[in-house]
């Protein structure tokens, strides 16, 4: 029997993208972004897809990829085929508009895991580049009742465990869960691997599944966000320049050197 992995991915906006091109809605508290700057596949969660894939090189493995929200850019969110990943199921229904919200989100994540039914592992990244919650995958597990271990580096499996090495302040450890389980990957795991022309082209000829919250059986009124918006705003950054002068050009940088410069007392030369 083949080792069944879920990976959980989201398309987010382009953390490259500079804060000039975008602008904020504070009425609805949205961002709008620019037509022509598509959305990418988070950098986490493609962490996540590389030690999927990783797990899959050494072992019989079908990897099928989970994603949820209102729209979907399908050029865009074929890139975990074209890296070998199997499958590709999104989540997509206008009433997923509160994809923000992390206890919808996992809600709706949890119920398409229970509609796919057998699964052994469960690999996600780390958190999410544009609100950098880090609530979804744990919330899952909490919803689905299975061991959860955070902040893995190297994902390894084998008799009915998966053994994770965690990245921590102080180096690494080791964890062993049984399966199934829920792990979150960090970068520390490495560079996710580029597609390759075959798989490129065999991602085109693939089809992602589209599930509504009719085909979950969901009912709006559960969706409702347990998280509310108070405001969203772009932050307003106030940059200061002090010169600091000397009697000459040696005295300037002695004071710059000593950093004492705004305790001096140029007047009277006392410090």
């Amino acid at each position: 029997m083949p080792l069944n992995i879920l990976v959980l991915a989201k398309q987010v906006v382009d953390p490259e993208m500079p804060i000039s091109a975008f602008r904020v809605d504070g009425t609805g508290h949205t961002l709008i972004i620019p037509p022509n700057i598509p959305p990418v596949v988070n950098g986490f969660d493609e962490n996540a897809i590389e030690a999927a894939l990783r797990v899959k090189d050494v072992q019989d493995s079908v990897v099928t990829v989970l994603s949820m929200g209102q729209s979907f850019a399908l050029d865009v969110m074929k890139k975990p085929l074209s890296m070998g990943a199997d499958h590709l199921v999104l989540l997509q229904d206008e009433v997923f508009h509160n994809s923000t919200d992390s206890y919808v989100t996992a809600y709706v994540l949890t119920a398409a895991i229970r509609k796919l039914g057998e699964y052994d592992l469960i690999i996600a990244g780390r958190q999410a580049s544009d609100w950098d919650n880090a609530q979804v995958p744990l919330a899952v597990a909490q919803f689905l009742d299975i061991p959860s271990i955070t902040i893995g580096k190297k994902v390894e499996v084998g008799n009915g465990t998966v053994t994770v090495e965690r990245q921590t302040l102080d180096g690494t450890e080791v964890m062993q869960a049984p399966l199934p389980t829920l792990v979150t990957i960090t970068n520390e795991l490495g560079q996710p691997r580029y597609p390759t022309l075959r798989g490129i082209m065999a991602a085109t000829r693939k089809q992602p599944e589209i599930w509504t919250a009719k085909d979950l059986d969901l009912d709006p009124a559960d969706l409702q966000p347990k998280i509310e918006t108070i405001d969203l705003y772009i932050p307003v950054t106030d940059k200061q320049c002090e010169l600091i002068e000397g009697e000459d050009e040696s005295d300037s940088g002695r004071l710059l050197a000593l950093g004492e410069y705004a305790y001096t007392d140029r007047y009277s030369g006392t410090w």
